[in-house]
């Protein structure tokens, strides 16, 4: 019943512009043939084939042109009186029969274009409604699998410390490496929540004074196990100076500790048994600069610039694969903070992901 009506209207809609269009060719008909043949009314076509092409479409409005350029030369041979042809009046004429006929082709360029603007933005909506949805998604099952995760782990420090019973000595190492295994995969998704938090609220920064090089100093020190199981060797120093400095920031120390942590444990992990990672601090005129070295595989040419990009691991002969989203999260931080971070080749083998941050003035460090 709905249906029906709603077409009724339509219907009765369409008939009215109808009418309305063949009111405004009769009235310009009315006055083209009542004047004498040099007063030319036919650039007044113009309006009414544009409420042709906007309520007709693309047919309606060439048959409305020809129609206007039909009327408008008629003119000349059937005039108001008995006249004689002039040469200016022809002119003038055929100057609005141009004109018609470039109002129409006008028009239907306008309307194509009009067309295709919708069309565009209707793919658009859809492709950022598809992208909240998988954004919405991934963040609702990352914060549900983290209760099970932390229940995991509960347990397992629970049997750790014997209290279902007795543990062997091998069972110890079987229940550490369960651990290790459900501690990396709650810092994944916590990394995922933080990121689709960042994308779409914002990095929210504690900002204070920041010594990077204490922050050096605590995550290689929280890293020396892993190191050691993987055969690699940590070192740090200090650019040109052969004694300890401090390079000051300021900064969030939370999520500055997070980039050392991430690129650092990226670089151990694309390492070879007895290979060396090192951590350099330098400072410069207007920057504090961090350059992390290892002298694994280095990357291939055509990684360098999607390496920060979410979820890219790209294609190499380095050791490990990660989740891609390690380094993503530290571009996020070191921006954030108005930093720049960025990644190279050494020579002859091995790769540098460095960043750098604004310098904190001597007077604002306490």
């Amino acid at each position: 019943m709905v249906d029906t009506r709603i077409k009724l209207l339509s219907n009765k809609l369409q008939y009215a512009k109808t009418l309305i269009v063949l009111v405004i060719f009769i009235v310009l008909g009315v006055l083209e043939y009542s004047t004498p043949s040099e007063y030319v009314f036919g650039y007044l076509y113009s309006g009414a084939i544009l409420l042709v092409n906007s309520w007709f479409g693309e047919k309606a409005t060439l048959q409305a042109t020809l129609a206007a350029v039909s009327l408008t030369m008629l003119n000349v041979w059937i005039p108001a009186g008995h006249e004689d042809i002039r040469i200016s009046t022809v002119a003038s004429r055929l100057i609005a029969v141009m004109a018609l006929i470039v109002t129409g082709f006008l028009t239907q360029r306008l309307r194509r274009t009009q067309e295709a603007i919708a069309l565009t933005k209707t793919k658009l909506e859809s492709q950022e409604k598809l992208s909240r949805l998988r954004e919405d998604f991934a963040s609702t099952l990352t914060h549900d699998l983290k209760t099970p995760l932390l229940g995991a782990i509960e347990t397992i420090k629970a049997f750790q410390k014997e209290q279902f019973g007795a543990v062997s000595p091998t069972q110890q190492q079987v229940l550490a490496t369960m651990a290790r295994s459900h501690k990396t995969s709650l810092q994944l998704l916590e990394t995922l929540l933080d990121i689709y938090h960042n994308d779409t609220e914002g990095l929210k920064l504690n900002l204070a004074p920041v010594d990077l090089t204490l922050l050096a100093e605590e995550v290689l020190l929280t890293l020396t196990q892993l190191a050691a199981s993987r055969r690699v060797h940590l070192s740090l120093n200090y650019g040109d100076s052969d004694f300890r400095r401090s390079l000051w920031v300021n900064g969030d120390a939370l999520q500055l500790q997070r980039v050392f942590s991430n690129l650092l444990v990226n670089a151990v992990n694309h390492s070879r048994r007895g290979d060396r990672v090192e951590v350099v601090l330098e400072t410069q005129a207007s920057y504090q600069v961090v350059k992390i070295l290892d002298t694994g595989a280095g990357i291939l040419p055509e990684n360098f610039p999607y390496l920060f990009e979410r979820f890219y691991q790209g294609h190499s002969d380095r050791q490990a694969k990660g989740s891609g989203l390690g380094l993503y999260l530290s571009r996020q931080i070191i921006e954030a903070h108005g930093g720049i971070i960025w990644a190279e080749n050494r020579v002859p083998t091995g790769a540098i992901f460095s960043f750098k941050l604004p310098v904190l003035p001597m007077s604002a460090n306490y």
